[in-house]
Parts: C-alpha cells; sequence; structure tokens
C-alpha cells in the first residue's frame, strides 16, 4: 500500500515529489553528513575489537557444530547478495565522476584528481561499507542461532535493550522501517540494474533499446529469482551464487589475459597504496570543514545506502552463517567482500582507464553521453569483442537474480511468524515477495517513459527514498548493536 501511494504520488506530481525527495536528501547528508561518517568510523572499529575479543570465539549453533555451508560457497552468497549488479557498473565508472568532480578542490581531469578518482571508488566499496552489512548480521546471529529467537525481525534482535517493547509498538515501528526500506532498495535496484542487461543484449544483436526490452530483462530477473527462491537456499540460491561467482572470476581472467594486464596490475597497485595512506582524510576526520561538498555528495551518500541495505544483507548473512564464529563472520564479511569489489574496480576500472588514454578520451566523453552505454563498450573493446557479450549478460542477469532471491527469502523469512534456525520460509511467501519484487520497477519503468523528461528522476527519486530511510537505520543499528552487547555480558556470566 505504502507503494502503491508512492507511485501514484509520483504519476499525479512527478515534478514536485523529486523536489521533496531531494529536499529530504540534502537535509539529511547536509545535517546529519558527520553523524554518518563517525558511525562508519565506529562501527569498524567495534567489529574489530568484537573480532578480536574473547566474544569472537563463541559459535553461532550448537556447541561443536560445524559450518552450514562450505567457505566457498558461503562467500559466494554473502558477496553475491551483498554487492549484485551494481559492482559491474560503479567498478568500471565511478573513476570517471569523480575524475572530472574531484574532491579537495583539485583541478578536474589533473594527475592528482586522477589519483583520488581510482582510490575514492575502493575506499567507498571498502571495509567501512561492509561494516555496515556485518553489524546487524552478527547482532542478529547471536539471538537467531544462540538466544532462540523464532522469528529473524530487526526487533527480536533488540529484545535485550527493549524489553517487552520488542513486541509492541516500538518493535512493530522497527519492523515496518525495515520492510519499507528493503522493499524500496530492492525493487528500485532492479530497476537501476537491467539497463546493463537490456545494454548488452541489444549491441550483441545490433537493435537499437526499447521499453519491451528493457521491461523484459526485469521480467527475466523476476522470473529467475522466483524460480530460485522456489528451489530454496540449497538448491537455488547458494548454487547460483556459485555459478555467479565463478562468471565474474572468467570475466574478470578473461579482461586480464587479454588486456594490458601490466598497465591493470599496476595502476591497482597504486591506487590500493594511495588508498591506505590517505584513509584518514577519505574517512572524513577533517569534515566539515574540509572537502564538504564532495564528502556530503559522495561518501555519506554511500554510508547512508550501505546502511539502508545493511539490515537486509545481514539477515541474509545471519540465515547463511549458522555454525561460525563471529570471528569468521566478522573477518570473513569484511575482507572477502573487500576484496572482490577491489579485484572488480582494479580490473574493470584500470581496462576502462587505459581504453581513455588510449582512445584520447573517447570513453570519457561517451561515459558523459550513455553511462551504461560506456561499461558495453569497454567490455566489446577486448579482443573477442562482441563474442564475451553472452558471457557479461549471463552475469548482469545472474547478479541481479541473486541479489534479489535473497531480499525475496529474507523478506518471506521476516514476514514468517516463527522460523526456527536452519528452516526455510513458506515456498509460496517466497514466490509472492519474489513477484512483489519485480511490480514497483515495472510501474516506475512504465512511468519513466510516459514522462521521458523525468524517467531517470524518477529512479533517482526511488533510490534516494531508501537512503531517506537510513537515518531511522542507523538509530536502529545502535539499538541492535547495544542489545548484543547486553547479550555478550550475559553470556559471559553463564559460562
Amino acid at each position: 500500500m505504502v507503494f502503491g501511494l508512492t507511485v501514484l504520488v509520483m504519476l499525479i506530481a512527478p515534478q514536485r515529489s523529486q523536489q521533496a525527495m531531494n529536499a529530504l536528501f540534502d537535509l539529511i547528508t547536509g545535517k546529519f553528513g558527520g553523524l554518518y561518517l563517525w558511525f562508519g568510523i565506529g562501527t569498524l572499529a567495534f567489529l574489530l575489537l568484537l573480532a578480536c575479543s574473547p566474544f569472537g570465539a563463541i559459535p553461532m549453533g550448537r556447541r561443536g557444530e560445524g559450518p552450514e555451508h562450505s567457505t566457498l560457497s558461503w562467500i559466494a552468497m554473502l558477496f553475491s547478495t551483498g554487492i549484485g549488479t551494481t559492482v559491474l557498473y560503479w567498478g568500471t565508472v565511478e573513476w570517471m565522476e569523480y575524475y572530472q568532480a574531484p574532491p579537495f578542490g583539485l583541478e578536474p581531469a589533473s594527475g592528482e584528481a586522477m589519483q583520488w578518482a581510482r582510490a575514492y571508488g575502493m575506499f567507498h566499496w571498502g571495509p567501512i561499507g561492509w561494516g555496515f552489512y556485518c553489524l546487524p548480521a552478527v547482532c542478529l546471529a547471536y539471538g537467531y542461532h544462540l538466544r532462540g529467537d523464532t522469528s529473524l525481525r530487526l526487533s527480536t534482535a533488540c529484545r535485550p535493550l527493549l524489553g517487552s517493547f520488542a513486541g509492541k509498538l516500538p518493535g512493530r515501528i522497527i519492523d515496518i522501517l525495515f520492510m519499507v526500506g528493503l522493499l524500496g532498495s530492492s525493487a528500485t535496484g532492479i530497476g537501476l540494474t537491467t539497463p546493463l542487461i537490456t545494454e548488452s543484449f541489444c549491441t550483441f544483436f545490433d537493435v537499437p533499446p526499447s521499453f519491451g526490452l528493457t521491461l523484459g530483462s526485469v521480467i527475466l530477473v523476476v522470473l529467475v529469482v522466483g524460480f530460485s527462491v522456489y528451489s530454496g537456499l540449497e538448491k537455488g540460491i547458494k548454487q547460483l551464487s556459485n555459478v555467479n561467482m565463478w562468471l565474474l572470476l572468467l570475466l574478470l581472467l578473461t579482461i586480464l589475459l587479454f588486456g594490458p594486464s601490466l598497465f591493470i596490475l599496476e595502476r591497482g597497485a597504486e591506487s590500493l597504496w594511495f588508498m591506505i595512506r590517505h584513509l584518514p582524510e577519505m574517512s572524513g576526520l577533517g569534515y566539515p570543514e574540509d572537502n564538504r561538498n564532495f564528502t556530503e555528495a559522495w561518501t555519506v551518500f554511500y554510508w547512508a545506502w550501505w546502511l539502508a541495505f545493511g539490515p537486509f544483507v545481514g539477515m541474509f548473512i545471519c540465515k547463511v552463517s549458522r555454525g561460525r564464529t563471529l570471528r569468521q563472520i566478522i573477518l570473513g564479511v569484511l575482507f572477502f567482500g573487500t576484496l572482490g569489489c577491489v579485484l572488480c574496480f582494479v580490473v574493470m576500472g584500470g581496462y576502462a582507464q587505459y581504453l581513455d588514454v588510449e582512445r584520447d578520451g573517447q570513453i570519457m566523453a561517451a561515459f558523459n553521453e550513455s553511462p551504461y552505454g560506456v561499461v558495453i563498450q569497454v567490455v566489446v573493446a577486448l579482443p573477442l569483442g562482441k563474442a564475451i557479450l553472452p558471457l557479461f549478460f549471463l552475469l548482469c542477469t545472474s547478479f541481479a537474480a541473486t541479489t534479489y532471491d535473497s531480499a525475496s527469502y529474507t523478506l518471506a523469512s521476516a514476514t514468517t511468524l516463527q522460523l526456527d534456525s536452519g528452516e526455510d520460509p513458506p515456498r509460496w511467501l517466497r514466490v509472492f515477495w519474489a513477484a512483489a519484487l519485480g511490480i514497483l520497477p515495472l510501474v516506475i519503468l512504465s512511468l519513466g517513459y510516459l514522462k521521458q523528461s523525468l524517467g531517470a528522476g524518477v529512479l533517482k527519486t526511488l533510490q534516494t527514498a531508501s537512503v531517506v530511510v537510513s537515518l531511522p537505520m542507523l538509530l536502529i543499528s545502535l539499538a541492535m548493536a547495544g542489545s548484543l552487547l547486553i547479550s555478550l555480558r550475559r553470556h559471559s556470566k553463564k559460562t
């Protein structure tokens, strides 16, 4: 009902809706920017301290019970769920955004601007971002796998702090905010990631993009999602995640083997070292006096975006982490999540930079004309040409489906009244949420084509809506962290 009203309002008054959402976004980034930055630093520090403490050895399950899933499958599921097709897009083009509008008031398109542009992408997809996913994961995991909670909800994770209020109005508000944030972020995300699928199809068959092909991409993703969640966690989501990771590795290896591998690896190593040396500045320790505009436009935006998705990804990581210790969950999520993103930025971003230099700025010009289209140009620039597009098409579809079948599974888990550890939610409920996630992007895309001048703005408006909900999610994350500390203190007294 909430999203039906949202779409109706946008249809009646699209310009005012966009203005209102953008004003909320500016308010959050401008007024609460420092809160997001310090919360990011504090989250990472809290998780690392927890992993290094004696509490890190606590297993999330029965004593002596091994991990439910192999390490490789576990890594594949957490990475595919947490990232999706977006890493293929931003890993290729994010440096272009910063190169043209660099931080710290640097001269655009300068050598120094390029250094910061390459490093900032890795930073935004690094340990702090993954920390926003990991915090709710460990908070939920303790209650679900150890305390014996029979529902996978944020209100339940806050029970040690809220007490009896967890089952009353405060707890219901927490769960409603989670549902709104997840449904909006996930459904909008399908609409934002399908252009890559459409572009790769159109380029391979040499046909112009159309509304029908875009809708077909959404329907394809939803069908794969529906089949995957119907099959269940073990046969569907797990197997799709494994395939997804092998496809990604195959793409990256193809670029390294057939592309300028020495250029890519040298630039990647330089950027990684540059990022490590400049972590304090990037983290916002000099904010708001230093680098304010760039920080609010990008870093605060990214932290809000990770926060909006955090409870969903954390809930899924919790579900698949039975048998692992807190230390294994924390270090695994932070390290392997960051490693996967860094590899994408190094290889795909590095190859795009090489092409831009080789073609005398043509890649940058193509990006300004068609951001999604330039990704396909980078891919087909390999010696394999269009022959690699079927692989890229499968990877985009697989990535999108893996993220949103996990979202459907999580929504079904959260709306199941009683769900024991290791138990799947009902099949009909999983398929219902898979279909629900497809309806909204179809409506949004239809609206975009009906009002072509506002099409991109409509998508940006709902993307901003998921960021707006991140502010209460920040407070909920604090409540979950406090509840975890209370639970761990009680645990130490028992043992």
